[in-house]
């Protein structure tokens, strides 16, 4: 979908080297250089729209000690893949896997009157598809660009994705 006369922003969920990097937890099985050229291809496609790079980022607590991977903030893991194009400053970390959850994220795009919001990165199944939600109970137009996300929890994904449908989100 081409988007005319309005501002759009692309999202980069959470593709840091714990979920694609060289040495990716073993927990994410994504076929990595394939999503990682793919996220490339919709960054570089958008170098007049505004583009922002989202971190997940694990709190060092109790439960998160027992999670199957750790992402915790200052380590190696939470960096961005080394092959990740990036283009912009624009960065954004979030502790859950909604986005917005960040007011932050909200606060960047209407100061950029964003009316439309694209999303990429992993997990089709759980981070990107709770930023999409996320985005149009913020009131955005989202578009949902499936050949550059990874997923592993198609369960999730196709629950989400009819949430998506049915909330009137464009998939590309």
């Amino acid at each position: 979908m081409e988007v005319k006369n309005c501002e759009k922003a692309l999202l980069v969920i959470d593709m840091q080297n714990i979920c694609v990097g060289e040495k990716h937890a073993r927990f994410f099985q994504y076929n990595n250089s394939d999503l990682l050229h793919e996220v490339n291809k919709v960054i570089d496609a958008n170098e007049n729209n505004l583009v922002i790079y989202i971190k997940n980022v694990m709190k060092k607590n109790l439960i998160n000690k027992f999670a199957p991977f750790h992402a915790y903030e200052g380590t190696k893991d939470v960096d961005f893949a080394k092959e990740l194009h990036i283009v912009s400053d624009n960065i954004f970390i979030k502790y859950k896997g909604n986005a917005f959850t960040n007011s932050g994220l909200d606060i960047l795009l209407k100061k950029h009157n964003i009316e439309y919001v694209e999303v990429v990165g992993v997990d089709g199944g759980a981070c990107v598809a709770l930023t999409a939600l996320g985005a149009i109970k913020n009131g955005y137009k989202v578009i949902v660009n499936e050949a550059a996300i990874g997923t592993m929890y198609k369960k999730n994904k196709n629950k989400y994705f009819k949430k998506l449908h049915e909330a009137g989100a464009e998939f590309v």
